[in-house]
């Protein structure tokens, strides 16, 4: 019996778990709940949505820029990749344009104004999957930004915000599988360290924030699970039960999906 009572506890405190519920809240309040519930896909790594190839460095990283861009809804902001080794990579503080909105489908006009310069790092071609969660990290930001409230927790919980973002936008996937790469060192033999990516919230972390991002959107574990890396699918099963089971967390978000025209349950 007493074993059993040790085995419940729960996959991640309550205080985190709280701040994602609340965080996921002010995004569908201040991020367009009807696109999020209607239009925002889970976006996975694979051909299905990354389709394509081309010859150069350059083009693969403005490829994948393209698609992320779009899932992320803002396929109509002037945006320019840039490659940070050839310059100064500085970002800038916020938008260079005023019109922030976001649709999938809603065929938004194109934002007239300066393109918004978006870095990114030769090595993380090596591995996609990081490449996309630092593009979709860097549209969260700006996204984010553009909030008419301050995020659950104060600006000084920024960094580990817009990561939370990145996966309401759909990229959660990619952002777990790349929340946590062991170093290696290299040798002559070797093709290199492993691609890293530098984050803020834990790998289990953002792993939670997915099983409520999947929640939210009726997604099936299996469907989940077929795209997360190996090591993190045991806590993904967990996360995703104990998620299902805050039947009042869970209403608080779904509540905007009721208010979405012909999207209530």
């Amino acid at each position: 019996m007493f074993l059993g009572l040790l085995n419940k506890q729960p996959v991640l405190d309550e205080a985190s778990s709280l701040w994602m519920f609340d965080t996921f809240a002010w995004a569908l309040r201040n991020l367009d709940a009807t696109v999020f519930f209607h239009e925002t896909p889970l976006v996975t790594p694979s051909n299905e949505h990354f389709p394509g190839s081309v010859n150069s460095p350059h083009g693969m990283a403005a490829l994948i820029f393209e698609r992320v861009q779009q899932y992320a809804g803002v396929q109509h902001w002037p945006c320019r990749v840039v490659d940070e080794t050839q310059g100064n990579a500085e970002p800038v503080a916020q938008l260079p344009f005023q019109d922030a909105q976001r649709g999938v489908k809603t065929g938004l006009p194109r934002v007239e104004g300066e393109a918004l310069k978006v870095f990114y790092h030769p090595d993380q071609l090596r591995d996609p999957q990081v490449l996309i969660a630092h593009y979709a990290h860097t549209l969260a930001h700006y996204l984010g930004s553009q909030a008419g409230e301050a995020p659950p927790g104060g600006m000084e919980n920024w960094p580990h915000v817009t990561e939370l973002l990145a996966v309401f936008l759909g990229f959660g996937l990619m952002m777990a599988n790349t929340a946590f790469t062991q170093k290696i060192r290299s040798c002559s033999s070797c093709s290199g360290p492993a691609v890293e990516r530098s984050n803020f919230l834990s790998q289990y972390d953002v792993t939670y924030a997915l099983a409520i991002f999947a929640a939210a959107k009726g997604i099936p574990t299996q469907h989940m699970l077929a795209h997360l890396k190996k090591t993190l699918r045991p806590f993904y099963k967990k996360a995703a039960k104990e998620v299902a089971a805050k039947s009042d967390e869970l209403q608080r978000l779904l509540a905007y999906r009721d208010a979405v025209p012909g999207l209530k349950a």
